[in-house]
């Protein structure tokens, strides 16, 4: 078995593991990165998510590296694509002049970004990146993580990687049952956090729904793919909580769970003066071509593209039949390979029997491009994953922390450990246990350094979904620049700590020491604290 060493292992190549690898890389550590499919990138690429940001994202609330990337991607098309004069010169560019955000494009994209973002320090030979492989076992002395061993993902082959210190930054927290770190999944007991949404009763298997994205443009011909085999039982499904079929244009409100109609039209001659993105003042969700649309004709030039390209990561593919974490591998699986029988079925629902604006049914014309999304079957390369297993962290942050209905105009709890700025509504979309979306209105936040900080393991940093929220207050960080700027902090940290001879829960404990590490991140970009604003 072949074995690497570096300083820093991140496992997981997400956006928290991207991020945690240029805050070491940044600050003269070497680093080993693995992921487990083809991009890194995670939810901005091979999940084919774009961008969700908070409404201020232009001015204020990333941090320096966020927006670096953010800049790269407008760039990268002022570079390479076939843009009109407007929007070439266009500071706050929108390539997808889509709804849920001003940064709307292809994944690809993102990709090619990051990929610059490393590539000095490959090249510097401070960077090995391995993919794609999946952690399996670890090597574990009392509470110090000494190796992981991961597998590839095509051919089984094994490697063992060691490093001083092991950042977790895997979709779902694979490294927590690997190294016996303490984890807690699904929905938490109201008598445990006081949180006005949860439970009763702890219910760790019941936890939020996964998507398989797919990208779809509309085009002259018929394009109707042969009928998914599950296609009959997904035309069947029709939640209690939704008020209807599953397979339509109507599905509840997230935020007054009303069931309600939306609209569908591939292509409309709009949107020159449309309202910038703003989910201030509504969620941008009712017109689904423009929802999530990652390439608009009128950017580029005439002829340039044959169609807009939209991408769909609607309510309509939720899969909230089962768990995923915490499964055998034949369940994982299995029930991924049904979330991609719904998305499929989706699609050909869309194709085949979908009312049209004219009156119509179905629309043939849609293809699927998986070329944009990297795969040969036209889906997403990677689930879309809301929710992880979460490590019992120093500090947990609850509903209460920062629920606008809570905290009113005191705003957020202000951390004294802050290590970064987040902003998103709590959105919870429907669960394996049958429940329906919690959505609930959020101050401004901070993001609290003990909530990177496993208990009881001295070496091993939490980089993505696997933080210490609960199940409510993931479904506000679990977003695009927050798993960022969690993602780098840590490997800031580790970086820290290696050169300071400290340990995480010794900076995290000593009020010196942490002042020099804000100072520390500060200097690096990191914004700690929100200006005077309220939140939606």
């Amino acid at each position: 078995m072949r074995e690497y060493n570096a300083d820093i292992l991140v496992v997981g190549g997400g956006l928290g593991g991207v991020a945690a690898a240029l805050g070491a890389l940044r600050n003269g550590r070497s680093v080993i990165l693995t992921e487990a499919f083809d991009w890194i990138g995670g939810q901005l690429t091979s999940q084919a998510v774009p961008p969700d940001e908070h409404s201020w994202v232009e001015q204020f609330g990333i941090t320096a590296s966020y927006r670096a990337l953010r800049t790269g991607v407008r760039q990268y098309y002022r570079d390479h694509y076939p843009l009109t004069d407007a929007a070439r010169a266009d500071l706050t560019l929108n390539p997808g002049d889509g709804n849920v955000s001003r940064l709307c494009h292809e994944p690809r994209v993102s990709l090619a970004v990051m990929e610059a973002m490393l590539a000095p320090y490959a090249a510097g030979g401070k960077l090995t990146i391995l993919k794609p492989y999946e952690a399996i076992a670890a090597e574990a002395d009392g509470d110090t993580v000494r190796a992981v061993t991961l597998r590839h993902c095509n051919t089984g082959d094994l490697i063992s990687c060691s490093a001083r210190y092991i950042i977790d930054a895997t979709e779902l927290g694979d490294l927590l049952p690997l190294t016996a770190t303490d984890y807690v999944t699904g929905f938490e007991a109201q008598s445990e956090t006081g949180e006005p949404s949860a439970p009763a009763e702890a219910q760790p298997h019941n936890q939020q729904a996964v998507s398989i994205c797919f990208a779809v443009d509309q085009v002259d011909g018929n394009h109707v793919i042969d009928k998914p085999a599950r296609y009959d039982h997904w035309r069947q499904v029709a939640p209690e909580f939704w008020g209807g079929p599953l397979l339509s244009w109507d599905s509840p409100n997230p935020r007054t769970l009303e069931r309600s109609r939306r609209f569908f039209d591939p292509n409309p001659v709009d949107n020159a003066t449309r309202d910038v993105a703003d989910q201030r003042h509504s969620a941008g969700d009712m017109s689904l071509w423009i929802f999530r649309r990652i390439a608009a004709r009128h950017t580029f030039r005439p002829g340039a593209y044959a169609s807009d390209i939209c991408l769909v990561n609607w309510p309509m593919i939720d899969y909230f039949e089962a768990p995923i974490i915490d499964v055998t591998p034949e369940q994982y699986a299995e029930r991924l390979a049904d979330a991609a029988s719904l998305s499929y079925s989706m699609f050909y629902w869309m194709q085949t029997e979908a009312p049209r604006p004219d009156g119509g049914q179905g629309f043939p014309g849609l293809r699927l491009r998986g070329d944009i999304t990297g795969t040969e079957h036209g889906l997403a390369m990677a689930p879309y994953i809301r929710e992880s297993r979460r490590i019992r962290a120093l500090t947990t942050v609850v509903e209460q922390d920062l629920s606008l209905a809570v905290r009113g105009d005191r705003g957020a709890v202000h951390y004294p450990d802050s290590i970064g700025v987040g902003m998103y509504r709590i959105d919870l979309h429907p669960s394996t246990g049958g429940d329906s979306y919690i959505d609930v209105g959020a101050c401004p936040f901070e993001i609290p350094l003990g909530a990177l900080i496993p208990r009881h393991k001295t070496n091993l940093l939490a980089a993505s979904k696997n933080i210490g929220t609960t199940h409510i207050t993931n479904g506000c960080y679990r977003l695009h620049p927050v798993e960022w700027n969690i993602g780098e902090v840590a490997g800031m940290l580790a970086a820290y700590c290696l050169d300071r001879g400290e340990t995480p829960h010794g900076v995290h404990a000593d009020e010196k020491r942490l002042a020099e590490f804000h100072t520390h991140i500060e200097r690096q970009g990191v914004e700690r604290h929100w200006p005077d604003i309220r939140g939606y």
